[in-house]
Protein backbone atom coordinates (compact mmCIF):
# COMPACT_ATOMS: atom_id res chain seq x y z
CA UNK A 1 0.00 0.00 0.00
CA UNK A 2 1.54 3.28 -1.10
CA UNK A 3 0.56 6.29 0.68
CA UNK A 4 0.68 10.01 -1.02
CA UNK A 5 1.61 13.24 1.37
CA UNK A 6 1.01 16.69 0.89
CA UNK A 7 2.40 19.70 3.34
CA UNK A 8 -0.06 22.75 4.78
CA UNK A 9 -3.20 22.14 1.72
CA UNK A 10 -5.71 24.04 1.94
CA UNK A 11 -8.86 21.56 1.50
CA UNK A 12 -12.22 22.49 0.20
CA UNK A 13 -15.35 19.76 1.40
CA UNK A 14 -17.81 20.03 -0.45
CA UNK A 15 -21.10 17.65 0.20
CA UNK A 16 -21.88 15.08 -2.60
CA UNK A 17 -25.17 14.54 -3.76
CA UNK A 18 -24.78 11.43 -6.53
CA UNK A 19 -21.84 9.96 -8.42
CA UNK A 20 -19.75 12.71 -9.73
CA UNK A 21 -22.02 15.41 -8.82
CA UNK A 22 -21.24 17.96 -5.47
CA UNK A 23 -22.35 21.29 -4.45
CA UNK A 24 -20.57 24.07 -6.30
CA UNK A 25 -19.60 25.98 -3.19
CA UNK A 26 -17.63 24.17 -0.27
CA UNK A 27 -19.56 23.84 3.03
CA UNK A 28 -16.06 24.06 4.82
CA UNK A 29 -12.65 25.00 3.79
CA UNK A 30 -10.24 24.06 5.82
CA UNK A 31 -5.99 24.86 6.25
CA UNK A 32 -4.14 21.52 7.13
CA UNK A 33 -0.63 20.71 8.37
CA UNK A 34 -0.89 17.42 6.21
CA UNK A 35 -3.07 15.54 3.91
CA UNK A 36 -1.84 11.73 3.57
CA UNK A 37 -4.18 9.03 1.53
CA UNK A 38 -3.18 5.47 0.80
CA UNK A 39 -4.44 2.89 -1.93
CA UNK A 40 -6.16 0.13 -0.39
CA UNK A 41 -7.16 -3.07 -2.44
CA UNK A 42 -10.35 -1.45 -3.89
CA UNK A 43 -10.52 2.02 -1.97
CA UNK A 44 -8.68 4.66 -0.93
CA UNK A 45 -7.97 5.89 3.29
CA UNK A 46 -6.37 8.46 4.56
CA UNK A 47 -5.98 11.49 7.41
CA UNK A 48 -6.09 14.84 7.88
CA UNK A 49 -3.84 16.24 10.07
CA UNK A 50 -3.88 19.23 12.58
CA UNK A 51 -6.38 21.36 10.44
CA UNK A 52 -8.05 24.36 11.55
CA UNK A 53 -11.43 25.70 9.91
CA UNK A 54 -10.74 28.98 7.40
CA UNK A 55 -14.74 28.87 6.39
CA UNK A 56 -17.70 26.65 6.99
CA UNK A 57 -18.28 24.86 10.17
CA UNK A 58 -16.55 21.61 10.26
CA UNK A 59 -18.18 20.17 13.18
CA UNK A 60 -20.76 19.09 10.89
CA UNK A 61 -18.28 16.47 9.76
CA UNK A 62 -18.81 14.23 13.16
CA UNK A 63 -22.48 15.09 13.76
CA UNK A 64 -25.09 12.40 13.48
CA UNK A 65 -26.59 14.22 10.19
CA UNK A 66 -23.02 14.16 8.83
CA UNK A 67 -21.81 10.62 9.54
CA UNK A 68 -23.97 9.69 7.06
CA UNK A 69 -23.31 11.99 3.92
CA UNK A 70 -20.42 11.79 1.57
CA UNK A 71 -18.43 14.36 1.12
CA UNK A 72 -15.42 15.10 -2.12
CA UNK A 73 -12.47 16.83 -0.73
CA UNK A 74 -10.12 18.86 -3.03
CA UNK A 75 -6.95 20.32 -2.65
CA UNK A 76 -4.20 21.86 -4.86
CA UNK A 77 -0.56 19.99 -5.57
CA UNK A 78 1.78 23.08 -4.34
CA UNK A 79 4.54 20.69 -5.53
CA UNK A 80 3.28 20.45 -8.95
CA UNK A 81 4.71 23.08 -11.67
CA UNK A 82 1.80 22.38 -13.95
CA UNK A 83 -1.28 24.57 -12.94
CA UNK A 84 -3.74 22.88 -15.27
CA UNK A 85 -2.80 19.48 -13.87
CA UNK A 86 -2.22 20.58 -9.39
CA UNK A 87 -6.33 19.69 -8.94
CA UNK A 88 -6.26 16.67 -6.31
CA UNK A 89 -9.48 15.16 -5.48
CA UNK A 90 -11.27 12.68 -3.59
CA UNK A 91 -14.61 11.20 -4.15
CA UNK A 92 -16.87 9.40 -1.58
CA UNK A 93 -15.27 10.65 1.35
CA UNK A 94 -16.57 9.19 4.79
CA UNK A 95 -15.22 10.60 8.42
CA UNK A 96 -17.40 7.84 9.71
CA UNK A 97 -17.59 10.15 12.98
CA UNK A 98 -13.29 9.65 13.26
CA UNK A 99 -12.97 13.75 13.96
CA UNK A 100 -11.37 14.64 17.22
CA UNK A 101 -10.02 17.85 17.95
CA UNK A 102 -8.05 19.94 20.85
CA UNK A 103 -8.97 23.26 22.15
CA UNK A 104 -6.33 26.42 23.07
CA UNK A 105 -6.83 27.75 26.30
CA UNK A 106 -5.93 30.97 26.07
CA UNK A 107 -7.40 31.73 22.61
CA UNK A 108 -10.03 29.14 22.76
CA UNK A 109 -8.93 27.97 18.44
CA UNK A 110 -9.88 24.06 18.06
CA UNK A 111 -6.69 22.29 15.92
CA UNK A 112 -8.80 18.90 14.62
CA UNK A 113 -7.45 15.72 13.64
CA UNK A 114 -9.87 13.10 10.72
CA UNK A 115 -9.39 9.60 9.94
CA UNK A 116 -11.35 8.95 6.26
CA UNK A 117 -11.92 6.12 3.90
CA UNK A 118 -12.88 7.41 -0.13
CA UNK A 119 -14.27 5.00 -2.89
CA UNK A 120 -12.33 7.15 -5.71
CA UNK A 121 -9.11 9.40 -6.04
CA UNK A 122 -7.47 12.01 -8.48
CA UNK A 123 -4.07 12.26 -6.89
CA UNK A 124 -1.91 12.80 -10.12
Amino acid sequence: MSESVWKKPVVCIFKERGKGDWQSDPFVVVKAKQVSVAKGESKFSGKLEEFFTLMGDVDYLSSNEGKGDHYVMCWFDDAQPDMTHDLRRLHGVRFNGEVSYRENEQTHKRTYNATFNADQAKLS
